[in-house]
Protein backbone atom coordinates (compact mmCIF):
# COMPACT_ATOMS: atom_id res chain seq x y z
CA UNK A 1 0.00 0.00 0.00
CA UNK A 2 1.03 3.59 -0.62
CA UNK A 3 2.48 5.03 2.57
CA UNK A 4 4.65 8.01 1.59
CA UNK A 5 3.33 11.56 1.25
CA UNK A 6 4.98 12.53 -2.03
CA UNK A 7 2.71 13.71 -4.87
CA UNK A 8 1.26 10.96 -7.04
CA UNK A 9 -1.38 10.48 -9.69
CA UNK A 10 -4.15 7.96 -10.32
CA UNK A 11 -5.29 7.14 -13.84
CA UNK A 12 -8.70 5.66 -14.62
CA UNK A 13 -12.32 6.45 -15.50
CA UNK A 14 -13.11 9.42 -13.19
CA UNK A 15 -16.77 9.72 -12.21
CA UNK A 16 -18.53 11.91 -9.65
CA UNK A 17 -21.89 13.63 -9.16
CA UNK A 18 -21.53 17.40 -8.71
CA UNK A 19 -25.29 17.75 -8.25
CA UNK A 20 -28.36 15.56 -7.85
CA UNK A 21 -28.87 13.56 -11.05
CA UNK A 22 -25.78 14.86 -12.88
CA UNK A 23 -22.67 12.78 -13.52
CA UNK A 24 -19.24 13.99 -14.62
CA UNK A 25 -17.05 11.47 -16.37
CA UNK A 26 -13.53 11.36 -17.81
CA UNK A 27 -12.86 7.95 -19.42
CA UNK A 28 -9.11 8.62 -19.62
CA UNK A 29 -8.97 10.76 -16.53
CA UNK A 30 -6.36 11.46 -13.92
CA UNK A 31 -6.33 12.89 -10.44
CA UNK A 32 -3.19 14.39 -8.90
CA UNK A 33 -2.87 14.04 -5.13
CA UNK A 34 -0.51 16.15 -3.07
CA UNK A 35 -0.34 16.39 0.71
CA UNK A 36 -3.61 14.52 1.11
CA UNK A 37 -5.60 16.75 -1.23
CA UNK A 38 -6.69 16.70 -4.85
CA UNK A 39 -4.38 19.18 -6.54
CA UNK A 40 -5.53 18.71 -10.14
CA UNK A 41 -8.20 16.87 -12.11
CA UNK A 42 -8.08 16.38 -15.87
CA UNK A 43 -7.39 14.14 -18.82
CA UNK A 44 -4.42 11.88 -18.26
CA UNK A 45 -2.55 12.89 -21.43
CA UNK A 46 -2.79 16.59 -20.55
CA UNK A 47 -1.65 16.13 -16.96
CA UNK A 48 1.14 13.78 -17.97
CA UNK A 49 2.51 16.42 -20.35
CA UNK A 50 2.44 18.98 -17.54
CA UNK A 51 4.19 16.60 -15.13
CA UNK A 52 6.35 14.28 -17.27
CA UNK A 53 8.79 13.22 -14.55
CA UNK A 54 7.82 14.79 -11.22
CA UNK A 55 4.76 12.63 -10.53
CA UNK A 56 4.57 8.92 -9.72
CA UNK A 57 1.66 7.62 -11.81
CA UNK A 58 -0.50 4.65 -10.81
CA UNK A 59 -2.39 3.36 -13.84
CA UNK A 60 -5.59 1.74 -12.57
CA UNK A 61 -7.32 1.13 -15.91
CA UNK A 62 -9.82 -0.46 -16.52
CA UNK A 63 -10.93 0.77 -13.12
CA UNK A 64 -13.23 3.64 -12.23
CA UNK A 65 -12.19 6.23 -9.67
CA UNK A 66 -15.01 7.62 -7.53
CA UNK A 67 -15.31 9.84 -4.46
CA UNK A 68 -15.32 7.71 -1.32
CA UNK A 69 -18.73 6.42 -0.27
CA UNK A 70 -20.42 7.92 2.81
CA UNK A 71 -22.50 5.89 5.27
CA UNK A 72 -24.61 8.29 7.35
CA UNK A 73 -26.24 5.80 9.73
CA UNK A 74 -25.17 2.42 11.11
CA UNK A 75 -24.61 0.54 14.39
CA UNK A 76 -21.23 -0.82 15.47
CA UNK A 77 -22.50 -3.36 18.07
CA UNK A 78 -25.06 -4.94 15.74
CA UNK A 79 -22.81 -6.21 12.95
CA UNK A 80 -22.63 -9.75 14.38
CA UNK A 81 -26.41 -10.27 14.07
CA UNK A 82 -27.15 -9.13 10.53
CA UNK A 83 -30.08 -10.95 8.90
CA UNK A 84 -31.48 -12.07 12.27
CA UNK A 85 -35.19 -11.96 13.03
CA UNK A 86 -38.35 -11.53 11.02
CA UNK A 87 -40.36 -9.16 13.21
CA UNK A 88 -40.96 -5.43 12.98
CA UNK A 89 -38.80 -2.77 14.62
CA UNK A 90 -39.77 -2.73 18.30
CA UNK A 91 -40.01 -6.50 18.92
CA UNK A 92 -36.89 -6.97 16.80
CA UNK A 93 -35.00 -4.54 19.04
CA UNK A 94 -36.15 -6.35 22.19
CA UNK A 95 -35.56 -9.88 20.92
CA UNK A 96 -32.39 -9.54 18.88
CA UNK A 97 -30.65 -6.18 19.26
CA UNK A 98 -30.78 -5.20 22.92
CA UNK A 99 -29.38 -8.60 24.03
CA UNK A 100 -26.43 -8.19 21.65
CA UNK A 101 -25.79 -4.58 22.63
CA UNK A 102 -25.99 -5.54 26.31
CA UNK A 103 -22.97 -7.81 25.80
CA UNK A 104 -21.02 -5.27 23.73
CA UNK A 105 -18.83 -4.06 26.59
CA UNK A 106 -15.26 -2.85 26.25
CA UNK A 107 -13.54 -6.24 25.78
CA UNK A 108 -16.03 -7.38 23.15
CA UNK A 109 -15.83 -4.06 21.34
CA UNK A 110 -12.03 -4.23 21.29
CA UNK A 111 -12.29 -7.71 19.75
CA UNK A 112 -14.94 -6.92 17.12
CA UNK A 113 -14.66 -3.24 16.20
CA UNK A 114 -11.50 -3.58 14.05
CA UNK A 115 -13.28 -6.00 11.70
CA UNK A 116 -16.26 -3.65 11.46
CA UNK A 117 -14.13 -0.75 10.24
CA UNK A 118 -12.04 -3.00 8.01
CA UNK A 119 -15.25 -4.18 6.33
CA UNK A 120 -16.35 -0.59 5.77
CA UNK A 121 -13.14 0.39 4.00
CA UNK A 122 -13.10 -2.91 2.06
CA UNK A 123 -16.50 -1.89 0.69
CA UNK A 124 -15.27 1.56 -0.32
CA UNK A 125 -16.76 3.55 2.55
CA UNK A 126 -14.46 6.38 3.56
CA UNK A 127 -16.76 8.18 6.04
CA UNK A 128 -19.17 6.61 8.52
CA UNK A 129 -21.56 7.93 11.17
CA UNK A 130 -22.32 5.20 13.70
CA UNK A 131 -23.80 4.40 17.09
CA UNK A 132 -21.87 2.46 19.71
CA UNK A 133 -23.43 0.63 22.69
CA UNK A 134 -24.36 2.38 25.95
CA UNK A 135 -20.99 1.71 27.59
CA UNK A 136 -18.24 4.31 27.71
CA UNK A 137 -15.40 1.80 27.28
CA UNK A 138 -17.21 0.22 24.34
CA UNK A 139 -17.46 3.53 22.50
CA UNK A 140 -13.84 4.29 23.37
CA UNK A 141 -12.80 0.98 21.80
CA UNK A 142 -14.80 1.88 18.71
CA UNK A 143 -12.91 5.14 18.35
CA UNK A 144 -9.59 3.34 18.77
CA UNK A 145 -10.50 0.93 15.98
CA UNK A 146 -11.66 3.79 13.76
CA UNK A 147 -8.39 5.60 14.45
CA UNK A 148 -6.37 2.57 13.38
CA UNK A 149 -8.50 2.00 10.26
CA UNK A 150 -7.58 5.37 8.78
CA UNK A 151 -11.16 6.21 7.75
CA UNK A 152 -13.29 9.17 8.79
CA UNK A 153 -15.68 8.30 11.58
CA UNK A 154 -18.34 10.08 13.60
CA UNK A 155 -19.28 7.93 16.60
CA UNK A 156 -21.34 8.29 19.72
CA UNK A 157 -22.21 6.33 22.84
CA UNK A 158 -25.83 5.18 22.69
CA UNK A 159 -27.93 7.12 25.22
CA UNK A 160 -31.04 5.55 26.80
CA UNK A 161 -32.69 6.18 30.16
CA UNK A 162 -36.11 4.60 29.53
CA UNK A 163 -36.10 0.83 29.13
CA UNK A 164 -32.32 0.66 28.90
CA UNK A 165 -30.59 -2.72 28.77
CA UNK A 166 -27.88 -1.55 31.17
CA UNK A 167 -27.48 -2.56 34.82
CA UNK A 168 -27.64 0.92 36.38
CA UNK A 169 -30.63 2.02 38.42
CA UNK A 170 -32.91 4.14 36.20
CA UNK A 171 -32.50 7.29 38.31
CA UNK A 172 -28.71 7.13 37.86
CA UNK A 173 -28.68 6.45 34.13
CA UNK A 174 -29.42 10.03 33.06
CA UNK A 175 -26.58 11.78 34.86
CA UNK A 176 -24.03 9.03 34.21
CA UNK A 177 -24.86 8.76 30.50
CA UNK A 178 -24.51 12.52 30.03
CA UNK A 179 -21.24 12.56 31.97
CA UNK A 180 -19.76 9.63 30.03
CA UNK A 181 -20.83 11.11 26.72
CA UNK A 182 -19.20 14.41 27.60
CA UNK A 183 -15.95 12.66 28.55
CA UNK A 184 -15.91 10.78 25.25
CA UNK A 185 -16.57 13.98 23.34
CA UNK A 186 -13.74 15.80 25.10
CA UNK A 187 -11.37 12.94 24.27
CA UNK A 188 -12.29 12.20 20.67
CA UNK A 189 -14.12 15.09 19.02
CA UNK A 190 -12.04 16.53 16.17
CA UNK A 191 -9.11 14.27 17.02
CA UNK A 192 -6.71 12.90 14.40
CA UNK A 193 -6.73 16.35 12.76
CA UNK A 194 -10.51 16.25 12.48
CA UNK A 195 -10.78 12.74 11.03
CA UNK A 196 -12.65 11.51 14.12
CA UNK A 197 -15.65 13.37 15.53
CA UNK A 198 -18.26 12.85 18.22
CA UNK A 199 -22.04 12.56 17.93
CA UNK A 200 -24.27 12.73 21.00
CA UNK A 201 -26.62 9.83 20.39
CA UNK A 202 -29.99 9.63 22.19
CA UNK A 203 -31.50 6.52 20.62
CA UNK A 204 -35.06 7.77 20.06
CA UNK A 205 -37.96 9.22 21.99
CA UNK A 206 -39.23 5.78 23.03
CA UNK A 207 -36.11 5.15 25.15
CA UNK A 208 -35.16 8.70 26.17
CA UNK A 209 -36.67 11.11 28.66
CA UNK A 210 -37.00 14.80 27.85
CA UNK A 211 -34.16 15.46 30.30
CA UNK A 212 -31.91 13.05 28.42
CA UNK A 213 -32.73 14.58 25.04
CA UNK A 214 -32.33 18.15 26.31
CA UNK A 215 -29.04 17.25 27.95
CA UNK A 216 -27.71 15.65 24.79
CA UNK A 217 -28.74 18.67 22.71
CA UNK A 218 -27.10 21.09 25.15
CA UNK A 219 -23.83 19.13 25.12
CA UNK A 220 -23.82 18.90 21.34
CA UNK A 221 -24.29 22.66 21.11
CA UNK A 222 -21.59 23.37 23.70
CA UNK A 223 -18.96 21.26 21.96
CA UNK A 224 -20.13 21.97 18.39
CA UNK A 225 -20.50 18.22 18.00
CA UNK A 226 -23.02 16.20 16.03
CA UNK A 227 -26.31 14.85 17.32
CA UNK A 228 -27.85 11.69 15.86
CA UNK A 229 -31.13 9.95 16.59
CA UNK A 230 -33.94 7.94 14.99
CA UNK A 231 -37.26 9.40 13.87
CA UNK A 232 -40.53 8.02 12.49
CA UNK A 233 -39.16 4.65 11.39
CA UNK A 234 -42.18 2.52 12.25
CA UNK A 235 -45.90 3.09 12.90
CA UNK A 236 -45.90 1.28 16.27
CA UNK A 237 -43.02 3.55 17.29
CA UNK A 238 -45.16 6.59 16.40
CA UNK A 239 -48.00 5.31 18.59
CA UNK A 240 -45.67 4.79 21.55
CA UNK A 241 -44.22 8.28 21.19
CA UNK A 242 -47.73 9.73 21.07
CA UNK A 243 -48.64 8.03 24.37
CA UNK A 244 -45.36 9.05 26.02
CA UNK A 245 -45.48 12.69 24.86
CA UNK A 246 -49.17 13.49 24.48
CA UNK A 247 -48.62 17.25 24.59
CA UNK A 248 -46.42 17.15 21.49
CA UNK A 249 -48.02 18.02 18.16
CA UNK A 250 -46.28 15.07 16.50
CA UNK A 251 -43.13 12.96 16.81
CA UNK A 252 -40.80 15.61 15.38
CA UNK A 253 -42.20 18.19 17.80
CA UNK A 254 -40.80 16.11 20.68
CA UNK A 255 -37.31 16.69 19.32
CA UNK A 256 -38.02 20.33 18.53
CA UNK A 257 -39.08 21.02 22.13
CA UNK A 258 -35.87 19.44 23.39
CA UNK A 259 -33.64 21.50 21.11
CA UNK A 260 -32.48 18.47 19.15
CA UNK A 261 -33.09 19.77 15.63
CA UNK A 262 -30.02 21.75 14.58
CA UNK A 263 -27.80 22.06 11.48
CA UNK A 264 -25.50 19.41 13.01
CA UNK A 265 -28.31 16.90 13.62
CA UNK A 266 -28.73 13.77 11.51
CA UNK A 267 -32.04 11.95 11.97
CA UNK A 268 -32.34 8.41 10.72
CA UNK A 269 -35.26 6.97 8.69
CA UNK A 270 -37.98 9.67 8.67
CA UNK A 271 -40.45 7.44 6.80
CA UNK A 272 -43.73 8.42 8.45
CA UNK A 273 -43.61 12.23 8.55
CA UNK A 274 -46.44 14.68 7.99
CA UNK A 275 -45.93 17.91 5.99
CA UNK A 276 -45.44 19.98 9.16
CA UNK A 277 -42.63 17.69 10.30
CA UNK A 278 -40.86 17.84 6.95
CA UNK A 279 -41.05 21.64 7.04
CA UNK A 280 -39.71 21.69 10.62
CA UNK A 281 -36.69 19.55 9.73
CA UNK A 282 -36.00 21.74 6.70
CA UNK A 283 -36.33 24.95 8.74
CA UNK A 284 -33.88 23.63 11.34
CA UNK A 285 -31.43 22.68 8.56
CA UNK A 286 -31.18 19.20 10.02
CA UNK A 287 -30.23 16.31 7.76
CA UNK A 288 -31.80 12.91 7.16
CA UNK A 289 -30.16 9.50 6.77
CA UNK A 290 -32.27 7.32 4.48
CA UNK A 291 -31.83 3.61 5.28
CA UNK A 292 -33.76 1.77 2.56
CA UNK A 293 -32.30 -1.73 2.93
CA UNK A 294 -33.09 -1.69 6.66
CA UNK A 295 -36.59 -0.34 6.04
CA UNK A 296 -37.26 -3.20 3.63
CA UNK A 297 -35.84 -5.86 5.98
CA UNK A 298 -37.98 -4.71 8.91
CA UNK A 299 -41.04 -3.85 6.82
CA UNK A 300 -40.97 -0.32 8.19
CA UNK A 301 -42.31 1.47 5.11
CA UNK A 302 -41.34 3.30 1.93
CA UNK A 303 -39.73 6.69 2.44
CA UNK A 304 -41.20 9.68 0.59
CA UNK A 305 -37.77 10.76 -0.57
CA UNK A 306 -39.08 13.20 -3.18
CA UNK A 307 -40.92 15.21 -0.51
CA UNK A 308 -37.81 15.61 1.64
CA UNK A 309 -35.67 16.64 -1.30
CA UNK A 310 -38.32 19.08 -2.53
CA UNK A 311 -38.30 20.69 0.93
CA UNK A 312 -34.56 21.28 0.59
CA UNK A 313 -33.47 18.74 3.21
CA UNK A 314 -30.00 17.27 2.82
CA UNK A 315 -30.39 13.50 2.57
CA UNK A 316 -27.64 10.89 2.76
CA UNK A 317 -27.82 7.10 2.81
CA UNK A 318 -27.16 4.68 5.66
CA UNK A 319 -26.49 0.94 5.78
CA UNK A 320 -28.16 0.74 9.22
CA UNK A 321 -26.61 -2.59 10.15
CA UNK A 322 -28.13 -4.84 11.53
CA UNK A 323 -31.45 -3.76 10.08
CA UNK A 324 -29.54 -3.53 6.84
CA UNK A 325 -27.78 -6.79 5.94
CA UNK A 326 -24.34 -5.48 4.93
CA UNK A 327 -21.90 -2.57 5.01
CA UNK A 328 -22.07 -2.22 1.23
CA UNK A 329 -23.22 1.22 0.15
CA UNK A 330 -23.67 0.12 -3.48
CA UNK A 331 -26.39 -2.23 -2.29
CA UNK A 332 -27.92 0.55 -0.18
CA UNK A 333 -28.09 2.66 -3.35
CA UNK A 334 -29.81 -0.25 -5.09
CA UNK A 335 -32.34 -0.52 -2.27
CA UNK A 336 -33.00 3.24 -2.47
CA UNK A 337 -33.83 2.88 -6.16
CA UNK A 338 -36.06 -0.13 -5.56
CA UNK A 339 -38.00 1.60 -2.77
CA UNK A 340 -38.87 4.50 -5.04
CA UNK A 341 -39.74 2.11 -7.89
CA UNK A 342 -42.13 0.32 -5.54
CA UNK A 343 -43.75 3.65 -4.65
CA UNK A 344 -44.04 4.63 -8.31
CA UNK A 345 -46.07 1.50 -9.02
CA UNK A 346 -48.82 2.95 -6.81
CA UNK A 347 -48.15 6.65 -7.43
CA UNK A 348 -48.28 7.12 -11.22
CA UNK A 349 -46.96 10.70 -11.11
CA UNK A 350 -43.85 9.76 -9.14
CA UNK A 351 -40.65 9.40 -11.14
CA UNK A 352 -38.43 6.57 -9.86
CA UNK A 353 -34.98 7.33 -8.49
CA UNK A 354 -32.23 7.07 -11.10
CA UNK A 355 -28.86 5.39 -10.46
CA UNK A 356 -27.08 8.74 -10.89
CA UNK A 357 -29.31 10.23 -8.17
CA UNK A 358 -28.74 7.35 -5.75
CA UNK A 359 -24.99 7.69 -6.35
CA UNK A 360 -25.20 11.39 -5.51
CA UNK A 361 -26.92 10.56 -2.20
CA UNK A 362 -24.07 8.20 -1.26
CA UNK A 363 -21.34 10.71 -2.14
CA UNK A 364 -21.86 14.47 -2.27
CA UNK A 365 -25.36 14.18 -0.80
CA UNK A 366 -23.95 12.34 2.20
CA UNK A 367 -21.18 14.91 2.51
CA UNK A 368 -23.77 17.69 2.58
CA UNK A 369 -25.83 15.81 5.16
CA UNK A 370 -22.75 15.72 7.41
CA UNK A 371 -21.73 19.32 6.69
CA UNK A 372 -18.60 18.18 4.85
CA UNK A 373 -19.32 19.04 1.22
CA UNK A 374 -16.52 21.60 1.26
CA UNK A 375 -13.89 18.90 1.86
CA UNK A 376 -15.23 15.56 0.51
CA UNK A 377 -17.94 14.05 -1.68
CA UNK A 378 -16.78 14.96 -5.19
CA UNK A 379 -13.66 15.01 -7.35
CA UNK A 380 -12.73 18.69 -7.18
CA UNK A 381 -9.38 20.40 -6.84
CA UNK A 382 -8.76 21.51 -3.27
CA UNK A 383 -10.88 18.81 -1.66
CA UNK A 384 -9.32 16.10 0.48
CA UNK A 385 -8.47 12.97 -1.49
CA UNK A 386 -11.06 10.48 -0.24
CA UNK A 387 -11.30 8.15 -3.24
CA UNK A 388 -12.08 4.58 -4.21
CA UNK A 389 -10.84 2.57 -7.17
CA UNK A 390 -13.31 0.00 -8.56
CA UNK A 391 -12.38 -2.73 -11.03
CA UNK A 392 -14.95 -2.57 -13.85
CA UNK A 393 -13.70 -5.81 -15.39
CA UNK A 394 -14.79 -7.60 -12.22
CA UNK A 395 -18.36 -6.37 -12.70
CA UNK A 396 -18.95 -6.98 -16.40
CA UNK A 397 -20.32 -10.40 -17.40
CA UNK A 398 -17.96 -10.45 -20.42
CA UNK A 399 -15.09 -8.04 -19.65
CA UNK A 400 -13.49 -7.55 -23.05
CA UNK A 401 -11.89 -4.34 -24.29
CA UNK A 402 -14.82 -3.41 -26.52
CA UNK A 403 -17.34 -3.75 -23.71
CA UNK A 404 -15.20 -1.61 -21.40
CA UNK A 405 -14.63 1.06 -24.05
CA UNK A 406 -18.37 1.47 -24.65
CA UNK A 407 -19.25 2.26 -21.03
CA UNK A 408 -20.68 5.70 -20.29
CA UNK A 409 -20.61 7.26 -16.80
CA UNK A 410 -24.27 6.27 -16.41
CA UNK A 411 -23.44 2.69 -17.41
CA UNK A 412 -20.59 2.50 -14.92
CA UNK A 413 -22.61 3.83 -11.99
CA UNK A 414 -25.53 1.49 -12.75
CA UNK A 415 -23.13 -1.45 -13.06
CA UNK A 416 -21.63 -0.69 -9.66
CA UNK A 417 -25.03 -0.24 -8.02
CA UNK A 418 -26.45 -3.51 -9.33
CA UNK A 419 -23.30 -5.65 -9.21
CA UNK A 420 -20.86 -3.76 -6.99
CA UNK A 421 -19.29 -4.77 -3.72
CA UNK A 422 -15.98 -5.61 -2.07
CA UNK A 423 -15.05 -8.09 -4.80
CA UNK A 424 -14.52 -5.15 -7.17
CA UNK A 425 -13.08 -2.58 -4.77
CA UNK A 426 -9.36 -2.34 -5.49
CA UNK A 427 -8.31 0.55 -3.27
CA UNK A 428 -9.69 2.95 -0.69
CA UNK A 429 -7.99 6.28 -0.02
CA UNK A 430 -8.60 8.78 2.78
CA UNK A 431 -6.72 12.07 2.67
CA UNK A 432 -4.58 10.61 -0.08
CA UNK A 433 -3.45 7.65 2.01
CA UNK A 434 -4.31 4.17 0.76
CA UNK A 435 -6.05 2.53 3.72
CA UNK A 436 -7.23 -0.57 1.84
CA UNK A 437 -5.78 -2.42 -1.12
CA UNK A 438 -7.02 -5.67 -2.62
CA UNK A 439 -4.59 -8.41 -3.48
CA UNK A 440 -4.00 -9.30 -7.10
CA UNK A 441 -2.99 -12.90 -7.96
CA UNK A 442 0.63 -11.76 -7.83
CA UNK A 443 0.24 -9.82 -4.59
CA UNK A 444 -0.56 -6.16 -3.88
CA UNK A 445 -1.41 -3.91 -6.83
Amino acid sequence: MQTDTSPFGLRGFLIDAPQFGTLRGRPNGAVLIDNGKISKIGDYDDLRRLHPNSIRWLDRRPAAIFPGLIDCHTHLPQYSVVARGESELLPWLRQHIFPVEREFTGPKARAEAPAFFQELVRNGTTTVMAYAAIYEDSCDAGFEAAKQSGMRAILGKMMMDLGSYGQLQPKKVLSISLLESERLCRKWHRSEEGRLEYAFSPRFAVTCSEKMMRGAAELAARFEAYLQTHLAENREELEKVHHLYMSARDYTHVYEKCGMLTPRTVVGHCIHLNPREIAAIAAAQSSVAHCPSSNLFLGSGLMKLDQLLKAGINVGLGSDVAGGPELNMWQVMRAAIEVQKARSAYEPNLRPLRPSEAFYLATLGGARALGKAHIIGSLDSGKEADLIVVDLAALLPYPNEDALAELTPEDVVALCIYRGGPQANLETYVRGKCIYQALSPAGPL
